[in-house]
């Protein structure tokens, strides 16, 4: 391709871009006045301007051709094309090889194709957009988090790692999270063995046995059988001792039953504010000692946390949609579980633990966990051989039964909250106050109930509540 045609396609490639573009990405025109210091010329990336001079040049450069382009349209006109974000300088010479100006080029990312796209996927957001050397500075506020996420991975697609945010995120961006621990624990235990001895000089000899359970196993709780002492090591809550004399014969027998039922029931709720993306922890409960033995023999403590444990990290995303990432624990010490080693007895824990990503909008809850555990143990012991002989052999039997259920269930409900004023909130304490000398000495009162006089609690303490209302408890 000649000089000439070259020139004609980019004059005609440069119309066509001028009838066809927006008016709001026409290309600029910077004209290089004789004796006047050129201001600087900033080109879009992608996009062209057209430089004009007074003065007839001969000769023109470009610094760093791979920032920016260059073509004569005419002695008097350049055509200026960006091609990557960055600064160089156009040099125009005259015909007798003097110097006619040098034109600072500034080439930035197209923000206005940017402008345009980030209105049309965010509409109604308060975003300003700057360039700033060869990048692009995001500022003003947006209305979540989402938001500003998808504004900042557009202006990636622009100019790539090379993005700056300023904005920041307008509304209620505070998570209150209310937490329900409720959990259930039903046991049912029953047993019931029996125990035989004889004592006495039948056969022509000393005759002393004793079978069925371990209660009369030993020759302590044979000898108080037989004086009518239940054995100590009974266990049982009911049990029967009755005996006779067959000749020489001392014959006891000792039944033994047990029937123990127990309910547990534990309930927390424990309510925890946080920053939208901060994490929040909370902890009910205490830190138990752990002896630890070191390198050089030495023994130091370290604390176990137990009880109820809660960290949670929430994010207000697009419409008011809370995204929830949360561990919740429950833990107790088992001291039946525990072991003890060089003179320290430690305990075991029992725990029920979760954690969980969950989304959620305003009030609405969730049961992110649930436990239920049935454990059932049934156990029949017995003297062997003996055992199996029948009518006399129950004698020699035991049979025990057990059975252990657990119900847990963790509900989480997250709320946008706002500050409020301090007069507004009543604490347990507003409530009660010390007794006088004589509400304590004369008529007994170790506290006396007052009612909030200000603000919200104190307008709540004065009206009139007329039916059933509150929490009704029952001993």
């Amino acid at each position: 391709m000649t000089c000439k045609n070259f020139i004609k396609a980019v004059v005609t490639s440069f119309a066509m871009t001028a009838i066809f573009a927006p008016v709001a990405t026409q290309a600029e025109t910077l004209r290089v006045m004789r004796g006047a210091p050129s201001s600087a010329l900033n080109v879009p990336m992608n996009r062209a301007v057209v430089v004009e001079s007074d003065t007839p040049f001969t000769e023109l450069s470009i610094a760093n051709p791979g920032i920016a382009d260059i073509s004569s349209l005419s002695d008097r006109t350049i055509y200026v094309l960006g091609k990557e974000p960055g600064r160089t300088t156009l040099t125009l010479l005259g015909g007798d090889g003097r110097l006619i100006t040098n034109v600072e080029v500034h080439v930035t990312p197209d923000i206005a194709e940017f402008k345009e796209r980030l209105t049309q996927i965010l509409p109604g957001e308060n975003i300003e957009v700057r360039t700033a050397n060869n990048g692009i500075v995001l500022s003003g506020t947006v209305s979540s988090i989402a938001r500003l996420d998808r504004a900042m991975e557009l202006a990636q697609r622009y100019a790539p790692e090379r993005v700056s945010n300023l904005m920041s995120v307008g509304g209620t961006q505070q998570v209150m999270l209310k937490v329900r621990f409720a959990e259930m624990q039903r046991s049912v235990s029953k047993s019931l063995s029996s125990s035989i001895a004889l004592q006495g000089t039948g056969l022509g000899g000393n005759l002393g046995m004793s079978g069925g359970s371990n209660t009369l196993s030993n020759s302590g709780a044979v000898t108080n059988a037989f004086t009518g002492s239940i054995p100590t090591n009974n266990a049982n809550n009911g049990a029967f001792l009755f005996g006779f004399n067959a000749g020489g014969v001392e014959v006891g027998i000792l039944l033994e039953a047990l029937e123990s039922r127990g309910v547990v029931r534990t309930l927390a709720e424990p309510n925890l504010t946080a920053l939208s993306g901060q994490e929040a922890k909370f902890l009910a409960g205490g830190e138990y000692p752990i002896p630890v033995s070191q390198d050089n023999g030495a023994i130091t403590i370290e604390y176990k946390p137990f009880g109820v444990e809660l960290n949670f990290t929430p994010r207000v995303i697009d419409n008011d949609v809370i995204n929830l990432e949360l561990s919740a624990a429950v833990s107790s010490i088992d001291s039946t579980n525990g072991f003890t080693a060089n003179g320290f007895t430690i305990d075991a824990f029992k725990r029920r633990e979760t954690s969980t990503t969950v989304e959620m909008r305003d009030g609405e809850s969730f049961a992110i966990a649930g436990l239920l555990q049935d454990d059932f143990m049934d156990l029949n012991g017995q003297v062997p051989w003996v055992g199996d002989i029948p009518i006399l052999g129950s004698l020699f039997r035991s049979a025990e039964y057990a059975r252990n259920q657990t119900e847990l269930v963790i509900i989480v409900t997250p709320h946008l909250v706002t500050p409020t004023r301090g007069e507004v909130l009543a604490l347990p304490t507003d409530r009660v106050q010390p007794p006088s000398e004589r509400d304590l000495f004369l008529f007994g009162r170790v506290a006396a109930d007052k009612a909030p006089q200000k603000g919200g609690a104190g307008e709540v303490a004065r009206q009139d509540f007329s039916g059933s209302y509150g929490y009704v408890l029952d001993d």
